[in-house]
């Protein structure tokens, strides 16, 4: 399956990486998306994780009550 890298520049970059008959600003822009989507992903993921096994866990002794701002002195 070919997906047009053009696609995924911004119209100024792909032009002109196009005129300069290679396409290495194409495959550098791939390139970064292919790593920099999949890492931003995990790293959501593993913090809504550890959220969410911290709240299952957590003990309601050492929860704070919760107190209006607009109640205190």
């Amino acid at each position: 399956m070919f997906f047009p890298l053009s696609v995924l520049a911004c119209s100024t970059c792909a032009n002109s990486f196009k005129h300069g008959g290679q396409n290495a600003a194409g495959w550098a822009i791939a390139l970064m998306l292919m790593v920099i989507v999949p890492l931003a992903v995990m790293v959501l993921f593993f913090m809504i994780r550890i959220a969410r096994r911290e709240k299952a866990g957590l003990d309601s002794r050492y929860c704070d009550d919760y107190v209006d701002p607009s109640t205190n002195p």
